[in-house]
């Protein structure tokens, strides 16, 4: 996109999540829904499909790009981002990066409009940020393909239209089922019949992003619904979807320190103890001051990564290094943000409770901290970063 363009969506985003989203954050913490006044909003503005190719109605932003808009909608609740992060990340770039051109065009025009929600399912209950425990099994047939299997976890699942599941492909006899050989990928429409979504999840946060289980009986579909058209694509897709996914939490995680930082400066500000305000104790200055410090360098780390993603110099391990570095650091600028809040930081009434709270799952999905550190380690040890 053109840099004045850009801008102007940018800015644009910015008064829409700071007028309409945030004032928006306790109806979005008691209902756990999102305002469909938003969600249409948001899909207005094409938030749906930012990521996207234009020619398939998206806005088709750079990484770079991505990551700058990703700091602006990571400043309030995650669950908005929840809402149309999967459309533009992990599962429309399956699509985008393996799908055929008939896939293209049958599903991501209405994964860009917002019109359609799609969802990632990969993990399982013995595979979830190494998917080389999967089980989900997928037969050839006649017809096609029967699935039989359950993920968990799965974001968007009980509002989704479209699932791309991962299943394995040389599950016969004598063959191997472990590891990531033989994993294929395969677009699964919600009303196919077999394919069942259990209750949301009851999480400690993120209210309003929804996970289920998925459960997949027999499910038939036809041979156009596996990705590509080629079978044992589905670890390559889901780790390059995964890595652009990594570096976009870890400007999500920018944007919500910078929110924490912001609440935490207030708070200071107004504060008082003793007679004084609290923003003349040292104790707290040097909280804030660690907090803006590791602000900044998430901030930088993200965009630098962003940079040699778009130029393909690193795909891989800067990606996981941004994400590591800044999903443990919002953890603790979350901390400090509620110690400076002090008892009223432990309450339900103020944001950094709840963003205390949403924070934590930054570290688990997505690939864990400790999975991020295996990633770093192998890459180095390789001497390749790409």
């Amino acid at each position: 996109m053109e840099t004045e363009a850009f801008q102007e969506v940018l800015a644009a985003v910015r008064t829409f999540v700071r007028k309409e989203v945030v004032p928006a954050e306790d109806v979005i913490e008691q209902t756990d829904e999102i305002p469909e006044g938003i969600r249409a909003k948001a899909a207005g503005m094409g938030l749906f499909g930012y990521a996207l190719p234009e020619e398939h109605g998206g806005l088709g932003f750079s990484m770079a790009e991505d990551v700058r808009l990703a700091m602006e909608l990571g400043y309030t609740a995650p669950a908005f981002r929840s809402m149309l992060g999967t459309n533009n990340g992990i599962a429309g770039q399956v699509l985008v990066n393996f799908g055929t051109d008939e896939q293209k065009r049958r599903h991501l025009p209405g994964l860009a409009s917002g019109a359609k929600i799609a969802a990632f399912a990969l993990t399982e209950p013995e595979a979830g940020s190494d998917p080389s425990g999967l089980r989900t099994r997928a037969v050839r047939v006649a017809d096609g393909y029967r699935l039989t299997g359950q993920k968990r976890f799965i974001t968007n699942a009980d509002r989704a239209d479209l699932f791309m599941v991962f299943a394995r492909t040389n599950a016969g006899a004598g063959t191997n089922t472990e590891g990531t050989k033989g994993i294929s990928v395969f677009a699964v429409e919600s009303g196919a019949e077999g394919l069942t979504v259990g209750p949301k999840d009851e999480k400690m946060g993120q209210r309003g992003a929804h996970t289920a289980e998925v459960f997949l009986d027999d499910v038939l579909v036809p041979e156009s619904a596996l990705i590509g058209g080629v079978e044992g694509e589905g670890f390559a897709a889901a780790m390059r979807s995964l890595a652009r996914g990594r570096l976009h939490i870890a400007a999500i995680c920018v944007g919500l320190a910078q929110r924490l930082v912001e609440e935490s400066v207030g708070h200071a500000a107004a504060g008082r103890q003793g007679g004084r305000p609290i923003a003349e104790f040292q104790q707290v200055q040097a909280m804030l001051a660690d907090s803006q410090t590791e602000l900044m360098a998430g901030r930088a780390m993200v965009l630098e990564a962003a940079k040699a993603y778009d130029d393909g110099s690193d795909r891989r391990m800067a990606p996981s290094c941004a994400k590591l570095f800044c999903s443990e650091m919002v953890g603790r600028v979350a901390d400090r943000a509620v110690q400076i809040h002090g008892g009223l930081g432990y309450m339900r009434s103020v944001p950094v409770e709840r963003f205390y709270r949403d924070a934590r799952l930054f570290r688990l999905y997505e690939g864990t901290s400790e999975v991020q550190k295996v990633i770093i380690a192998k890459q180095l040890l390789r001497g390749d970063a790409r």
